[in-house]
């Protein structure tokens, strides 16, 4: 918990930015359904060479929010496991179980995962929705204040933080276009899945934010937060309660919600990795998919294998998981993602410019230019505000080096692009172009579509 009074307002602020952004985002996936979303819509709103690069910073990214989770878990879990049975667990050996699970899932059918994730998403909403309900019913000082929800809220230096907490916790909005080639009517499913996503997300979090603020005085945030940490949600909902049930339930389905966010960026990540390999961008390995369910298989075990090293070296070294693992990976890669986003943005502008149908101006040129607009502000900020973020000194190197590794990440990509299409004219041809690849290569990799996913269900039965 940072203890920001405006995070309420962040989190509109943000919301409206990606609202305009979708209009021109779900434009697009209706004409290009790629697993690499993002990449792909680069790559031909931008050009291959940025598409590429923009494919390097996309897989790094996901992957440190994915990987950072552990970090969170395995502390969390270790933490609880002691309080209620006086067991001391390793934070890694927590981790490595959580893993195993991602790992096992990250191969099964995407209708699996979905339920998985369903499921643990409904138990976690009803939970927030009855906190924020006994946190409203018993304000501070009898008052319920909407002084979060006031621009004054984010003065004093804290806007720039406070976007980027409310960017990450957007991220996943974005993902039912990944998932296009896999679901069935795409052209229908993607734009109601972003659209309400982005709407459920947006009432969620801000409700919450402001329900916690309302109960606990927001004048009493930061402090409380410095205190709480990661408790206060519990903390304050204790103090309301005659027993502890939906406390200790809360603290679970905590463990559970990261768990569910490792499966989720788990998923994207493998299929980054995917369309890469199909593309044969990266090694052609990537884009094989399993015989019966489909699932991006080698790409998963390649994301499975980088979260298992990092696991290890973490443990091995002694390093703090929760700052240095969880923080850090959520909050450069969050970053990163947003650099994503925003170059999204731009390339949403020049592919409906220069292939327009029946989209309207609004879809093809207003909308797609304010939330270019006003990505670059956020990102801006963000930037601006990177030291307070890591909790270094403004002078230290990690200010820069680590934002600025998604420049050399995008700059290797690009650099790459051109090597390929100056020694392999076919798959530079090829690039996000999807399923079509294959075509242009000249080599035939499986898709994960649904109707392929149906035919090798009807084979097993």
């Amino acid at each position: 918990m940072t203890g920001i009074e405006g995070i309420p307002l962040a989190f509109l602020m943000v919301a409206v930015v990606l609202a305009l952004f979708c209009v021109g985002y779900v434009a697009v996936a209706r004409r290009v359904r790629n697993s690499g979303a993002f990449y792909s819509y680069i790559a031909r709103g931008l050009g291959k060479p940025l598409g590429v690069g923009a494919s390097f910073v996309g897989v790094v990214a996901y992957g440190m929010m994915q990987i950072g989770t552990y970090g969170a878990l395995g502390p969390a879990t270790a933490a609880l496991v002691q309080e209620k049975t006086g067991v001391s667990l390793p934070w890694w050996a927590i981790a490595l179980v959580a893993w195993v699970f991602v790992a096992v899932m990250g191969v099964n059918r995407v209708e699996l995962n979905g339920r998985v994730l369903a499921v643990a998403l409904i138990a976690e909403v009803v939970l927030v929705v009855v906190y924020d309900l006994v946190d409203l019913a018993h304000p501070f000082h009898g008052h319920l204040s909407v002084a979060t929800l006031s621009p004054h809220s984010l003065a004093g230096g804290g806007l720039g933080v406070a976007l980027a907490i409310a960017v990450t916790g957007f991220i996943g909005f974005e993902a039912a276009a990944v998932f296009s080639e896999e679901s069935r009517d795409s052209d229908r499913t993607v734009p109601v899945a972003t659209y309400l996503s982005l709407a459920f997300m947006v009432v969620l979090y801000m409700g919450s934010a402001w329900a916690m603020s309302v109960a606990i005085g927001p004048a009493n945030l930061h402090h409380a937060a410095q205190q709480q940490g990661t408790n206060l949600p519990f903390t304050i909902v204790a103090q309301h309660l005659g027993s502890n049930l939906l406390v200790d339930l809360g603290q679970v389905l905590f463990i559970s919600s990261l768990l569910a966010a490792a499966l989720s960026y788990h998923s994207t990540t493998a299929r980054y990795l995917f369309a890469l390999g199909r593309e044969r961008v990266l090694p052609g390995v990537l884009g094989r998919t399993g015989v019966h369910s489909m699932a991006p298989v080698y790409a998963s075990l390649t994301q499975s294998a980088a979260g298992l090293l990092v696991i290890a070296a973490y443990a091995v070294t002694g390093a703090d998981p929760l700052v240095k693992l969880f923080f850090w990976g959520g909050t450069v890669g969050g970053f990163g993602v947003l650099l994503l986003i925003t170059g999204t943005s731009i390339a949403i502008i020049g592919f409906l410019h220069r292939h327009p149908q029946s989209e309207t101006i609004w879809q093809r040129g207003i909308a797609p230019v304010l939330a270019s607009a006003g990505l670059i502000v956020v990102v801006y900020l963000i930037l601006d505000n990177f030291s307070g973020l890591l909790g270094v000194a403004p002078t230290s190197p990690l200010r820069w080096a680590l934002p600025g590794m998604f420049g050399l990440l995008a700059v290797a990509g690009l650099v790459w692009a051109l090597i390929l299409r100056s020694t392999r004219r076919q798959v530079y041809a090829a690039i996000g172009l999807g399923a079509l690849a294959s075509d242009l290569s000249g080599y035939a990799t499986p898709v994960p579509t649904a109707s392929a996913t149906t035919a090798a269900r009807s084979s097993t039965r």
